[in-house]
């Protein structure tokens, strides 16, 4: 007898994981097609633990996704949406993902391993991810991701118990995460695209205006006068915000090697600031003077670290304890974020330019913007905390760091920081030795 060649054939079955495993030892079975939904045919690979789902439609074989990547259940799930994409010639892929649960996990890992993103930024999000969008929309087939559903089971909840701000931060979260998903192609259509926040709510996202006002600060510095001698490191954290107009995030994890009196700047890497740009702020007489007796301070209580506000672990002060530093100052009147408002009205008011605030702040700012603001900056923004340091002094702020010349002490002999000296990161407990020997001049702290 001749060779007789093998008959491919097509069964019909009723389609399973389990079926296509049980099919793939059969060699001269093709296609498999499910006896419930005839239009969905089943097609081995070459390597026959893999194959790829078809949907049949007026003749035309319409490719929705490869197995196991996507399951028997996950494609039946999609087919009612997928044959309604075919009619309108969308296209038939399929995500291996069926649930909206799986593509905000996915978006909570990448966020936990993108090293671009802040520790604060990261933490934040997850909380958005694990308190209101799991809960909330877990459970939802992306196929029913649509206005109705997101207000019914997200927008509108939410709105009725947190404010308006952190229900936008919510829904800007998901919409990034169904944007970048598409972007990469692990899903075919992105069903936010066209959806807006001003979609379910016409509220505005409002600024919060400043809880301390300039009529305020006369009290204000009298309090921290007061804090500066039974809690330094609070007063010293909430008069650095104020004088600078910093974030608090930028100012808890200040180290002495960012401070250099020799050439009168705090640096700020771009590590630590929300803009991811390093962040030059020029010392004035003030701060410097500020700076030694704060310092003095944590020598007498044998401390001489690298930190300016060191939390009992030896590393900066965490994110909490700093919040719970203006918890125990404002009692519940004012936060952090008002001590940098507040220094942002107090230079308007005094007349400093306003693009100058904008750098002092360390706002994001264009590229045309910093490539016209190159030249002559920092004089700048100098001249403008010197006139906000004045104005401080007559409310108070003269009485707590002591005087407006830089001395050391009670030694009677003024610190003359050595021009071209010092500023080395790689000592960091260069300040607490040259305060050992101030009376010689030392050249920075």
């Amino acid at each position: 007898m001749g060779n007789r060649t093998a008959v491919v054939k097509t069964l019909t079955v009723k389609l399973s994981d389990a079926e296509i495993e049980r099919n793939a030892k059969k060699l001269h079975v093709r296609d498999l097609r499910d006896a419930s939904h005839p239009a969905l045919h089943f097609r081995f690979a070459k390597n026959r633990s893999r194959g790829s789902w078809y949907l049949l439609s007026k003749r035309s074989w319409h490719r929705i996704g490869g197995f196991p990547d996507l399951s028997t259940k996950q494609v039946v799930a999609a087919l009612p949406t997928v044959r309604l994409r075919v009619a309108a010639e969308e296209g038939s892929t399929v995500s291996k993902w069926v649930m909206t649960g799986e593509l905000i996990e996915w978006y909570a890992e990448r966020m936990a391993r993108d090293r671009n993103l802040s520790g604060k930024r990261k933490k934040t999000g997850a909380s958005m991810i694990k308190c209101h969008l799991m809960p909330r929309l877990g459970d939802l087939p992306l196929t029913g991701i649509d206005k109705a559903a997101l207000d019914s089971q997200l927008m509108w909840p939410l709105q009725e118990s947190i404010s308006i701000d952190y229900v936008r931060s919510v829904f800007q979260l998901l919409a990034l995460a169904f944007r970048q998903a598409f972007k990469l192609g692990l899903i075919s259509s992105n069903p936010m695209a066209s959806i807006k926040f001003n979609d379910f709510s016409k509220a505005k996202v409002g600024i919060k205006p400043s809880r301390l006002r300039g009529v305020q600060l006369q009290g204000l510095l009298v309090q921290l006068a007061g804090v500066m001698v039974t809690a330094p490191l609070d007063a010293m954290l909430a008069l650095m915000m104020l004088c600078h107009g910093t974030r608090i995030g930028e100012t808890r994890q200040a180290r002495w090697s960012h401070i250099c009196l020799a050439e009168g700047e705090w640096f700020i890497p771009a590590e630590h600031t929300k803009t991811g740009v390093e962040h030059h702020l020029p010392l004035t007489d003030q701060t410097r003077a500020l700076l030694i007796l704060y310092r003095e301070t944590q020598t007498a209580r044998s401390y001489d670290g690298q930190y300016l506000f060191p939390a009992r672990n030896g590393k900066a002060l965490s994110e909490g304890q700093a919040s719970a530093v203006f918890t125990r100052l404002g009692q519940g009147a004012w936060t952090s974020h008002d001590l940098r408002k507040l220094a942002r009205t107090g230079w308007a008011d005094i007349g400093i330019d306003h693009l100058i605030g904008e750098l002092l702040i360390n706002h994001a700012m264009g590229h045309n913007v910093k490539v016209y603001i190159q030249s002559d900056v920092m004089s700048r923004k100098r001249d403008a905390l010197t006139r906000w340091h004045h104005m401080l002094d007559s409310r108070g702020f003269k009485g707590i760091h002591g005087q407006t010349g830089v001395r050391f002490g009670d030694s009677g002999n003024a610190l003359e920081a050595t021009r071209g000296m010092g500023c080395k990161a790689t000592q960091e407990s260069t300040i607490g030795e040259d305060l050992k020997h101030a009376e010689r001049a030392g050249a920075w702290l």
